[in-house]
């Protein structure tokens, strides 16, 4: 897992979910992770539905946000679950040992949990300060996410408030992956700015 790290947002984009992913699947991105908040049970198979088409036969990857019914709905490639959602062993026996579980993690201690119980990779949120998600706590800054990258041997991947103003940074600290939602879904061509995140990567 390296590059840029791919996640929906209904309400920041300017040109549609669907018109997103697809130019997400084309800048090369590894991971699609759709998450939506607000819509109903219906409208998240359906949407993650057409993801997961848009998705067939590229190097994309479709992870499903908490919603594990969903994942197993569609047959996700994944799905990333935050502390207080689905616990990760009870997510792991309902989807088995091939699907990607991604955990949220906060600290240290987190993170160490997640990768003892098993998650193929962690979730740093938030680096930064960030409106993008309404509960996301108190930024952790790139000392805590260079002590999770010392501590775990699995992937990190960083989200919160990154921009291209501070995503060296938060690379230099140790990410393997970086999401960065409004810096790339609120601006017109949403492959070109996924392109310039994967270029830090040397991608």
């Amino acid at each position: 897992m390296r590059g840029y790290y791919f996640i929906t947002d209904a309400a920041l984009s300017v040109s549609g979910v669907m018109n997103d992913v697809a130019k997400a699947v084309t800048a090369g991105v590894e991971i699609i992770q759709y998450r939506n908040k607000t819509a109903d049970t219906r409208t998240l198979y359906d949407e993650a539905g057409l993801i997961k088409e848009i998705c067939a036969g590229t190097r994309s990857r479709l992870i499903i946000n908490d919603r594990v019914d969903i994942a197993l709905a569609v047959r996700a490639d994944g799905v990333h679950i935050g502390q207080e959602d689905m616990p990760y062993g009870e997510t792991r026996r309902l989807l088995g040992g091939s699907v990607v579980i991604g955990v949220t993690v906060h600290d240290v201690g987190e993170a160490l949990e997640a990768e003892a119980m098993g998650a193929d990779y962690i979730g740093v949120s938030p680096v930064y300060s960030t409106g993008t998600k309404q509960d996301a706590g108190e930024p952790c800054g790139t000392e805590t996410l260079a002590a999770i990258r010392r501590a775990c041997s699995i992937p990190v991947v960083a989200i919160g408030g990154i921009d291209l103003s501070n995503v060296e940074r938060v690379i230099a600290a140790g990410a393997d992956m970086v999401c960065a939602i409004s810096a790339v879904v609120a601006k017109p061509d949403v492959a070109a700015e996924i392109l310039k995140f994967q270029g830090k990567f040397g991608l």
